[in-house]
């Protein structure tokens, strides 16, 4: 992943095979309230974006337009250039998977990771290449026995006493699901004030975002 900026606006970008994937910081302000300035930086029409309304599932919205519904969906899928899914997070996970069959973001709390997000997602787009935007790292998320427990069949090294690697369990589901390459931001939205809206940190309704879209054939 490398940084990029303009006009202010800071974000993380990974480059997937065939999509663009963007994972935004502060600095463009809470994109669930105002999309406009980090749409502005990154040179991308807002009405092209599609989200939905999270719910903290394992149900994707497949798109072959832009559209202004807003599906009870934690999940979006682009296999035409066009449409640009967002997620919205706060300590959850961004995590963009492509493949054969297009680019998916997908929001990645415990409770999609444990219901099989991934694995959908990685399904709908024959996914083969990964990139795990920042969220809550295992420095910050101490958790209870009925979140291990949620994950004890993907074996050791994903918590410490009670402190849950997600990142890590993310990795983990993605490499399960035949994902050959994954690159992660390893950035703890909880430490890094500066760069992050947190839940568990601030409380408050501040969000950043992952986007994902394809690129038209040659870039």
């Amino acid at each position: 992943m490398r940084w990029e900026e303009k006009d202010g606006v800071r974000w993380l970008e990974a480059a997937l095979p065939g999509a663009r994937v963007v994972f935004s910081t502060r600095s463009a302000g809470s994109i669930k309230e105002n999309r406009l300035p980090l749409a502005s930086a990154l040179g991308i029409d807002p009405e092209l974006i599609v989200n939905g309304r999270q719910v903290h599932g394992a149900d994707l919205a497949f798109h072959q337009a832009a559209s202004v519904a807003t599906p009870e969906v934690d999940g979006h899928v682009l296999r035409t250039t066009g449409p640009i899914g967002l997620v919205y997070t706060a300590d959850c996970l961004p995590v963009a998977v492509s493949g054969h069959d297009g680019v998916a973001v997908l929001h990645c709390g415990w409770r999609g990771l444990a219901a099989g997000i991934v694995g959908r997602g990685v399904d709908a787009v024959e996914g083969t290449h990964a990139a795990i935007g920042p969220g809550i790292g295992p420095c910050c998320y101490e958790v209870g026995d009925d979140v291990l427990d949620a994950f004890d069949d993907l074996g050791g090294g994903i918590a410490v006493d009670r402190m849950l690697d997600l990142p890590g369990v993310a990795r983990r589901l993605l490499e399960q699901a035949g994902v050959e390459e994954i690159e992660s931001a390893d950035l703890c939205t909880r430490c890094e004030e500066e760069l992050f809206f947190s839940h568990r940190r601030d409380g408050g309704p501040g969000r950043q975002a992952g986007l994902a879209w394809l690129e038209a054939r040659g870039g």
